[in-house]
């Protein structure tokens, strides 16, 4: 038996993509691409290169049996967090910024935010913040390139130390669990201080095939480089 699903039907008709929003009603499309360097943090900075961010960890995982091929597993998605968190051997309260898959459906929003609330989202001991973002909101899904754009503007968070607002965000959804938890909701641009410790952040990509990854940043070490760059800014 063949399978179909109708993509008209879970797409926001007013072009816009508003995710955790009480308005959201499907997700949009995007056309795009990205590119990032990776190299060996050691040999980056023996060479002088510009470093954005530092990948600390990251997972993948599957979904395994849903109801179907737009039902994400909550579970699956808590899972490959918490096991990119142990991969970087970062705590799950020094999470400072998630940039989220947010697609502004109504069946992938609440179920993402429930395991965001489960991982990230538990309460910290000094009871800091985890704000979330979606790249989707600006510039829509980019299917393939939508987890590459996730990271791109999860390592310029870190490099310019601010979260942006999440656009045409006004209220939180009402079927979002987010009561009790860590996690927020910005509508405006927010610096991000250090509050004592270094800058790390999350990136959030699943797939249609049930494909779920997680990837663990870190904001650049400071370099005398770096620090006259940022000074000149």
């Amino acid at each position: 038996t063949m399978i179909t699903f109708s993509q008209s039907r879970m797409r926001a008709p007013d072009g816009r993509c508003k995710a955790f929003d009480h308005r959201a009603d499907g997700f949009v499309r995007g056309e795009g691409c990205g590119v990032v360097v990776l190299k060996r943090l050691s040999d980056a900075l023996a060479a002088g290169d510009p470093v954005v961010a530092v990948i600390r960890g990251s997972a993948t995982n599957q979904d395994g049996h849903t109801n179907g091929i737009t039902a994400p597993n909550g579970l699956a998605q808590r899972a490959v967090i918490e096991r990119a968190l142990r991969d970087a051997g970062v705590a799950a309260h020094d999470i400072g910024y998630v940039e989220a898959h947010g697609p502004g459906t109504s069946l992938g929003d609440p179920i993402e935010i429930e395991a965001l609330g489960a991982s990230v989202g538990r309460s910290s001991p000094d009871g800091t913040p985890c704000f979330l973002g979606s790249a989707k909101t600006n510039v829509g899904h980019l299917e393939g390139a939508a987890g590459i754009a996730g990271l791109i503007k999860a390592a310029l968070v870190l490099r310019h130390a601010e979260i942006p607002p999440l656009v045409h965000f006004t209220q939180l959804n009402p079927h979002l669990e987010a009561k009790g938890t860590r996690l927020r909701f910005p509508t405006e641009a927010t610096p991000w201080p250090p509050g004592g410790r270094v800058r790390q952040a999350g990136v959030s990509a699943f797939g249609w095939s049930g494909t779920n990854a997680h990837v663990v940043l870190e904001e650049a070490p400071a370099t005398p480089a770096r620090v006259g760059r940022d000074r000149d800014q």
